[in-house]
């Protein structure tokens, strides 16, 4: 029987990896107070769902789920419903409203309430601990985690929040103005994940680039990655979402200089036609995005490169959308993402006009994954023959015949995989790395065995 006084608490958590190191904060604060987690939420006294309200998408996959997790308090154990995160703070007043199975509310710059969110008893003596989005607290000198990746990577948050005006993201209206974790607190931490056996530390924020601005850093990015490359223990420091105008020579160069450093480049381009770009408030236009693309590789020669973009962006005509799918075909890259534009209340992009028709925009996203398909497929096939370092993540996502791993030029969740069909009579272990010949190409997956 559960102790009424500590209830067993099951957590949920959705949308970026900024939003899961919160969850695992949080996590880690409950196990500290000597709270039950468990994974099953059938078992669980109280649910805490840690929400993303980013785009139309993440906020009804939020919605359904915390609509499923209401469904518990009726049909089985759960007593008291949580909600936290992005969507908690962006609609706190209509979800309450709405969803009236929710007993708890609370944003991201309140992760210490947790404590009191969880409690069952009224008659408990909740202690006061402010950890707000940066994890700073008076309370806790070293803020808790537990880890919910695999053991061999962990995300590091470096900031919260962000300045950018890019007309169609309502980030900083819920998230705030952009704020700098210190270096001293990151490279601590980097060091305990490092001494808890994670040989691969993924860098997120909403602004990598802008890391330090506020805080009186001068080159903060390429400082702070310097300083995480020194780190004892990890083999891959790898940085995501990369503001293409930040981008420097410094911080390429370290790059190619620095060994822990990945070889790869996460900048999320948005388009290439550069009236859609002023649109957007971003500014840039395929010529400066392609000679940016071919200084990198200049340096960093075997650099893999990801992007994302928007496809029917208010005003996209015709000749804008050939301006992405040339940007595609000239540059070549490695991964790319296309996400349909949605109009996301108190946006810029929500009041302009020429709405692109939703079929259109499809169109549109499908042409060029076809294109990118085809380069992918490509690159690919070109590595037959070749012999490349991976990390091993275990049993196939594909088939619990087939082993898989990652290159450097590889993040984790969001890119290909190698996989594995032949160990030669190596006994692999899961978080550590291996050289592999590569065999066979798929689409987006490569196909070899371990050489040893």
């Amino acid at each position: 029987m559960t102790d009424r006084k500590t209830p067993k608490v099951g957590f949920v958590s959705l949308g970026c990896p900024k939003n899961l190191v919160d969850s695992e904060v949080m996590l880690g604060m409950l196990a500290r107070q000597g709270y039950s987690i468990t994974p099953h939420k059938e078992d669980a006294d109280v649910i805490v769902v840690n929400t993303c309200g980013f785009i139309d998408s993440a906020k009804k996959e939020s919605i359904d789920t915390i609509l499923e997790m209401a469904a518990l308090k009726t049909e089985g154990n759960c007593k008291k419903l949580v909600v936290a995160g992005c969507l908690a703070e962006r609609y706190c007043s209509e979800i309450q409203k709405e969803i009236p199975e929710i007993d708890f509310i609370f944003g991201p710059d309140e992760l210490g309430r947790v404590l009191e969110a969880v409690q069952l008893d009224s008659s408990t003596v909740v202690p006061e601990v402010g950890i707000d989005a940066l994890y700073t607290s008076k309370e806790v000198p070293t803020i808790p985690r537990i880890l919910t990746t695999p053991s061999y990577m962990a995300y590091l948050k470096i900031s919260e929040g962000c300045d950018h005006v890019c007309s169609f993201c309502a980030i900083p209206g819920f998230r705030g103005r952009f704020r700098s974790r210190s270096l001293a607190d990151l490279a601590s931490e980097a060091r305990r994940l490092a001494g808890q056996g994670v040989r691969e530390l993924v860098i997120v924020s909403q602004d990598t680039m802008a890391y330090g601005k506020d805080i009186g850093l001068l080159n903060g990015i390429t400082t702070l990655l310097g300083e995480l490359a020194k780190t004892e223990g990890l083999d891959w420091v790898r940085f995501l979402y990369c503001y293409p105008n930040m981008v420097s020579e410094e911080l390429v160069r370290l790059v190619a200089d620095e060994e822990r450093l990945c070889k790869y480049f996460d900048i999320p381009y948005q388009h290439a036609s550069r009236p859609v770009l002023d649109r957007m408030r971003r500014g840039g236009n395929r010529g400066l995005y392609e000679r940016q693309v071919e200084g990198i590789r200049k340096l960093v020669p075997n650099a893999g490169f990801r992007t994302s973009f928007i496809a029917g962006f208010p005003g996209e005509t015709e000749n804008d959308f050939n301006e992405v799918l040339t940007f595609i075909k000239n540059v070549q890259f490695d991964s790319v993402g296309v996400f349909l534009y949605s109009d996301e209340e108190g946006t810029g992009a929500c009041d302009l006009d020429g709405k692109v028709p939703r079929r259109m925009a499809v169109q549109r996203r499908n042409q060029l994954m076809k294109e990118q398909a085809k380069i992918s497929t490509s690159k690919l096939s070109s590595m037959i023959g070749k012999t490349v370092e991976i990390l091993l993540e275990g049993r196939s996502e594909e088939s619990d015949l087939l082993l898989q791993g990652r290159m450097e030029t590889q993040a984790p969740e969001i890119d290909g995989h190698v996989l594995i069909n032949d160990v030669a009579g190596v006994e692999p272990r899961t978080g550590d790395f291996y050289n592999v010949e590569i065999t066979n190409s798929l689409e987006y997956d490569l196909i070899g065995r371990i050489v040893v």
